[in-house]
């Protein structure tokens, strides 16, 4: 099998499990066309009906520009119908331009959210039970090569590598990763307080009610993580992140203080005027997310949080909404992931024991 052969396999088999009679909504860009033929046929071959939604070049900006306050409240049609009644959902992404975003009106965009909010509530009920199986993956492009610092060639060999694609069998592969993941996930869900010490990092918050998860490649393909959703008010201390990237925009030397889970203070080196608008939106004050990143063959930074909140060795908590799945509680239109590297004297410690040091747990 060729490596798009591989990769389309382990999508439609292992990641979304599609059943003969299932429906599957592909989302994508005509740029991953040749990932595309080889989920089709995947699809095809175990018995699914595979449907497609593909974007162009320039069409989120085309529709910044020109949308009337109708056609920016108009729900997709669909895609309503997709996340209403299908099984699957496939969002590939393989970008034109990642910067794009940064030239939106911010007043159109914020009544786009407003106008998607109930697809999107029922895209998280759905997804948190896989009545919905979702999976989110990555197909290389040259804008995605060219925001991680790499050439499309290294790139490429880069997201094949962390989704194990190198592997005789990847679904193989994946499994040992569920397997070696759940004995953290029983620790964590055995424990009612964690505690993330490191550089300028002293936090600490209650996941009692709340349940770890163990993230193996279905929900997001590369995976290696395990999450939570803090108990809301519980978090208190302060947290250091040394870079963030979010909405085309780059901050570093991020410092948060928290109590009772509201974020009280923040400052940051740069952008701190992205911080300031972020945290004006409702619910994105406190925090969605805790989690500790595993996978070890992602080995760098590439501005994508896809691959970024993965790597092994790192921890990051997200601003914002929850996850259903966890317990969560927290609204917001923002889910932010902030990612902190514990490589050098980071410490876990739940339920006032260390169970995690210099990036590996104990």
């Amino acid at each position: 099998m060729t490596v798009l052969e591989k990769y389309a396999d382990l999508l439609i088999n292992y990641c979304v499990e599609a059943q003969p009679g299932e429906r599957i909504f592909v989302a994508s860009t005509f740029l991953a066309e040749p990932l595309l033929r080889e989920v089709y046929r995947a699809g095809l071959r175990a018995g699914a009906h595979v449907e497609f939604d593909l974007d162009f070049r320039g069409k989120s900006n085309i529709f910044y520009a020109e949308a009337n306050r109708d056609q920016l409240d108009y729900l997709p049609t669909l895609k309503k119908k997709a996340f209403d009644e299908f099984d699957g959902y496939l969002f590939i992404r393989a970008p034109y331009n990642l910067r794009e975003s940064q030239n939106w009106d911010a007043a159109k965009t914020a009544l786009r959210q407003k106008a998607l909010a109930p697809i999107t509530e029922q895209y998280f009920k759905r997804t948190a039970t896989r009545d919905l199986k979702r999976n989110l993956c990555q197909y290389p492009t040259q804008a995605a090569a060219q925001e991680a610092g790499m050439s499309l060639e290294d790139y490429e060999r880069f997201v094949f590598n962390a989704c194990r694609l190198f592997d005789e069998d990847p679904k193989a592969g994946w499994l040992e990763v569920r397997r070696s993941q759940q004995e953290a996930v029983d620790l964590l869900n055995s424990c009612t307080t964690v505690r993330y010490v490191g550089d300028r990092t002293d936090i600490s918050f209650s996941t009692k009610g709340r349940i770890w998860m163990n993230s193996d490649g279905q929900t997001n393909m590369p995976s290696g993580e395990v999450y939570t959703s803090p108990v809301e008010d519980s978090v208190n201390g302060h947290v250091y992140f040394p870079y963030a990237f979010h909405g085309g925009v780059e901050l570093t030397d991020i410092r948060l203080e928290v109590k009772d889970g509201l974020i009280e203070s923040w400052d940051a080196a740069t952008n701190k005027a992205y911080l300031d608008k972020i945290f004006a939106i409702e619910g994105a004050r406190r925090f969605g997310e805790a989690a500790i990143g595993t996978n070890y063959q992602i080995d760098r930074f590439t501005k994508n949080i896809l691959f970024d909140e993965k790597i092994g060795g790192t921890i990051h908590m997200a601003v914002g909404q929850s996850y259903l799945q966890t317990g969560g509680k927290n609204k917001s239109t923002v889910h932010w992931d902030m990612i902190k590297p514990m490589q050098e004297g980071g410490q876990i410690y739940a339920d006032g024991q260390l169970i995690y040091e210099n990036g590996h747990f104990l």
